[in-house]
């Protein structure tokens, strides 16, 4: 299945759609350091970047005509600094909103599916028109905004349109909120997916259910001593379990514990000052300081989502932060561990552009099982589809006969 990704940055959500069986046809990127990524693997000949169309630029300046009808899958990552807490929230009202951009590409492509992922923060209360408006823009691309129309006056217009016959181009839209530690991602990363789904598909989707959880994981360190036992940490080493800690019986056995710095890093060797030879982009970051409010991210649990803030961000979220209380910067190769980046795949540029392309990123693991399941759904909706074309010949030849 063929696919176009919008806003690829560092190639989190590109990589796991094409680990999830869609062959990316185009990648398109404005910022620079995020291309020279791209092209640096492809130079180096990663298999999941390999003939990839690597377009820099603004996605509002390609010509999108010669895929209509063609792709698959449109994926999207707009930038999050418009809904991102950590920014002014000026939604709509930043420049850098590309959600209007998202829907006019699905609109000239007319993809079977798409993705779009962003931030938590697109759910906040003060953005409760704008994030169902959003969806509505999806879900009808081509009801277009007219000329000097503000957005409030086109959401009322979507919502007349949702609620009629509708005769448009229109997708079925499902929107939902996610923590990535949930799926196994070892990072607390909570993300909005927006996944549609072309109305003449019956694709009979909904999103994954979650693997992991939070109370697998409090059951290995402080029921079955597991976790601990399996890194060989002495029994006065480890941290003494709480009152209110659950017992074995009142846990579901469907998930797995949720996975830890400790899980994700613990092969690699310590960094030094200068690059490993075995693994890419794994130097030591000197500087690194804790303090009250910016602490880090402790070894034995989940991390903290990684910021594109790189140095200032609130709490350290860069930070391994150790058992004894000492802090040091993240790697870059360990901060994609936590992405769940592969180890062969090379950030370009130096630690603060390769930390905010990763702070900027999807998780990879988490995009291949979203993009996986999609990709199984519209693989069952071709041969309904197939099917039901093939019955209804049969039927025609019948009665012919």
């Amino acid at each position: 299945m063929r696919s176009i990704e919008l806003f690829a940055g560092g190639g989190g959500l590109a990589l796991g759609t094409h680990m999830a069986g869609f062959t990316t046809e185009v990648v398109a990127e404005w910022d620079r350091w995020c291309c020279d990524t791209l092209r640096e693997n492809q130079a180096h000949d990663h298999p999941l970047v390999r003939g990839v169309d690597v377009r820099e630029g603004d996605v509002r300046g390609i010509d999108w005509s010669p895929f209509e009808g063609q792709i698959d899958l449109v994926s999207a990552g707009p930038p999050c600094q418009p809904f991102s807490g950590g920014g002014k929230g000026m939604a709509h009202g930043d420049p850098r909103d590309m959600f209007p951009a998202t829907a006019e590409v699905i609109r000239q492509i007319r993809p079977k599916a798409f993705i779009v992922e962003n931030v938590r923060g697109l759910t906040r209360a003060s953005f409760t028109d704008y994030y169902t408006y959003v969806q509505l823009r999806l879900a009808h691309p081509e009801l277009i905004p007219h000329e000097s129309e503000t957005w409030v006056e086109h959401f009322s217009r979507l919502q007349a349109e949702h609620t009629s016959v509708r005769n448009d181009l229109h997708y079925n839209v499902v929107a939902t909120v996610v923590n990535a530690a949930d799926y196994g991602v070892p990072q607390q990363r909570w993300r909005v997916f927006l996944v549609g789904f072309r109305s003449d598909m019956d694709a009979g989707w909904s999103f994954p259910e979650p693997t992991h959880s939070a109370q697998m994981l409090q059951i290995s360190q402080h029921v079955t001593g597991e976790y601990w036992d399996r890194y060989e940490i002495p029994v006065k080493e480890r941290p003494a379990a709480q009152a209110s800690q659950p017992s074995l019986v009142e846990l579901p056995v469907c998930t797995r514990p949720w996975r830890t710095v400790r899980d994700a890093i613990s092969d690699l060797p310590e960094p030094t000052a200068h690059p490993s030879r075995t693994f890419l982009n794994h130097a030591l970051q000197p500087g690194a300081r804790a303090y009250r409010g910016h602490t880090g991210s402790f070894i034995d649990e989940p991390a903290k989502a990684l910021k594109a803030g790189v140095h200032g961000v609130p709490g350290g979220e860069n930070m391994l932060r150790r058992p004894d209380g000492t802090v040091r910067y993240f790697t870059v190769r360990e901060a994609a561990r936590l992405q769940t980046f592969p180890d062969r795949y090379a950030l370009h540029g130096p630690w603060s552009e390769a930390m905010r392309q990763l702070g900027n990123a999807v998780p990879v693991m988490l995009a291949q099982i979203v993009a996986s399941s999609v990709q199984e759904h519209l693989a069952l909706a071709d041969l309904r589809t197939l099917s039901a074309h093939s019955s209804y010949r049969g039927s025609e030849m019948r009665a012919y006969a």
